[in-house]
């Protein structure tokens, strides 16, 4: 029974009113005085009616269940996200739909909406990259050589098989002539030289410490800074050892974890296993404090002992960054058991668990959010990466024609008249290869901090067949989605957001107006019993 307009309630009436948060019919005297969405019910007077409330929600809003009535709320271009229950993501259908919410709870929730710039803010934009027609990378990568003194059972490039080749000192000079030119005509300070390749890169020794002397002496000569990094199996001299602590700026570490998990895999020419050497190394820079990161791969036989391996590293080790992937079926590991399941995401959940005691994060390559980009790696974004034989390849995966994805990611070669030649049709397709231009992933929550995934290994599933989805997929959902609950736990335990909404837009007149005045919502207006759930740091990474 509702009160008359404007009547007055006395505080002995007992009879049911409706409640002006909620809509719900209470006893006037306070029995039902339960929050709603932080708010009690308020009976008080009959002029406290319910409010209708309209907004224009994010195009890309995801609610994904958690299990339990939970849901993450998640706006990836507002790098917003909370958890709520059932009534919210009701109340937020109806909003989507052009319907009213109604009630002070609703209005409540609303406005939070509008603060996280979820509802009512200028349209997102995009991260669509801009490239410049001409290209003129800061950073070269130098792919020295095919050799290697390991014989890694999944190694993707099959290193050390057939004959081996080598870059000469004069390719890696003209290679960095090129960027620090194009960083003096852009009124740059700064180039990068990386080391990679289908090889070990120390194997190429001459090339490599000539490369370096050089870019030091062009730095010198025209007043820049420069980086240089290798990617490297850790086996190799002391003489070595102490060079790269001099020299370099920083190295990506390949180390599987406990020694007879590396060992299992990561065996020298003679068959014997490497972890010894490796340990080395990582003890001498932690003595130097040269800055390195830890790169593990996850073979399906070996998922199980992840968080172990990850105890061990933190334990003795302080890696500027530990990642983990899942071993893929390329190269010498064509035919082994796939190891991007449900299986690894499992693992990959307790070894962060066990990260986190120690203060490391374990990364994922495919989770990563925060960051927003239509593109997964450089390979899709003009890397500048030089084969022995002079060939411009985009993927660091990519390091000679006779790779059968060669034709694709080799996009430009020397020009024996100085400087190089690219090949624009090919760099326009590689520069269209990003997640907005793929229809798989349009409907995806982590499309814009995925990047649209491995290019490399969607070709060597899919040939030229259209994208419709890999094992990884499922990883990348499931760690994006932990990292999400992190993110928000850290934050407080109640909502993430890195741009205060305030800040970033004014609402137009129509969005500020609290109550509807629409005469086609009439009774249609959604009557939601919002709350959020609190989210700590003990719990984050448990959904499913």
């Amino acid at each position: 029974m509702k009160p008359k307009k404007n009547a007055k309630i006395s505080h002995q009436d007992t009879e049911k009113i409706e409640c002006g948060n909620c809509g719900k019919m209470v006893d006037s005297v306070g029995k039902d005085q339960t929050e709603v969405f932080g708010f009690p019910h308020s009976p008080v007077t009959a002029k406290n009616t319910r409010r209708k409330v309209r907004a224009t929600l994010d195009k890309e809003l995801f609610c994904l269940p958690l299990g339990k009535g939970k849901f993450l709320v998640y706006a990836p271009l507002r790098r917003a996200a909370f958890v709520a229950n059932a009534a919210a993501v009701n109340s937020m259908a109806a909003l989507k739909e052009g319907r009213c919410v109604s009630g002070k709870a609703a209005t409540e929730f609303v406005e939070f909406l509008r603060r996280l710039e979820i509802a009512d803010a200028p349209e997102a934009k995009p991260p669509l990259s801009v490239f410049t027609e001409k290209t003129t990378p800061l950073s070269v990568t130098l792919f020295l050589t095919t050799a290697c003194n390991l014989r890694c059972a999944y190694c993707y490039a099959c290193a050390g098989e057939g004959k081996a080749q080598f870059m000469s000192p004069t390719l890696a000079k003209r290679a960095i002539d090129f960027v620090v030119a194009n960083a003096r005509e852009r009124g740059e300070k700064h180039f990068e030289i990386n080391f990679h390749g289908g090889g070990e890169p120390t194997q190429n020794w001459r090339t490599l410490t000539e490369a370096v002397s050089y870019a030091q002496k062009l730095a010198k000569e025209h007043g820049l800074e420069f980086t240089a990094y290798t990617a490297t199996n850790g086996v190799f001299s002391d003489k070595q050892l102490d060079w790269i602590i001099a020299n370099l700026s920083g190295a990506s570490v390949s180390l599987d974890g406990l020694p007879e998990v590396h060992d299992a895999n990561r065996v020298t020419t003679a068959g014997q296993g490497s972890s010894a050497a490796v340990l080395h190394t990582l003890r001498r820079f932690e003595e130097e404090k040269f800055s390195y990161g830890i790169r593990m791969t996850v073979t399906a036989e070996m998922i199980k002992r992840l968080p172990d391996s990850v105890d061990f590293i933190c334990a003795n080790f302080h890696p500027s960054q530990l990642q983990a992937e899942p071993a893929f079926q390329i190269g010498r590991w064509v035919d082994a058991p796939p190891a991007e399941t449900a299986a690894f995401v499992a693992a990959f959940r307790k070894a962060a668990a066990r990260g986190r005691k120690y203060g490391a994060e374990l990364t994922f390559s495919g989770a990563r959010t925060g960051t927003l980009s239509n593109h997964f790696c450089a390979a899709t974004q003009d890397l500048f990466a030089v084969t022995p034989d002079g060939d411009v390849s985009s993927c660091y995966e990519i390091f000679d024609d006779k790779n059968p994805r060669s034709n694709i990611f080799i996009y430009g070669k020397e020009n024996k008249g100085g400087g190089w030649l690219f090949d624009s049709k090919k760099t326009a397709f590689l520069r269209a290869q990003s997640v907005d231009n793929r229809p798989y992933c349009k409907g995806c929550f982590a499309r814009w901090s995925c990047g649209g995934d491995c290019l490399q290994k969607i070709l060597s599933i899919y040939g030229e067949k259209e994208f419709a989805g890999s094992g990884r997929c499922a990883i990348i959902r499931e760690l994006t989605k932990d990292q999400i609950l992190e993110k928000i736990a850290a934050a407080g335990g109640v909502f993430w957001h890195e741009l205060p909404g305030d800040l970033h837009f004014q609402r137009t007149d129509a969005a500020a107006v609290g109550n509807c005045d629409c005469v086609s919502c009439g009774e249609n207006a959604a009557e939601p019993i919002i709350s959020f759930e609190t989210i700590s740091q003990s719990t984050t990474g448990e959904h499913t």
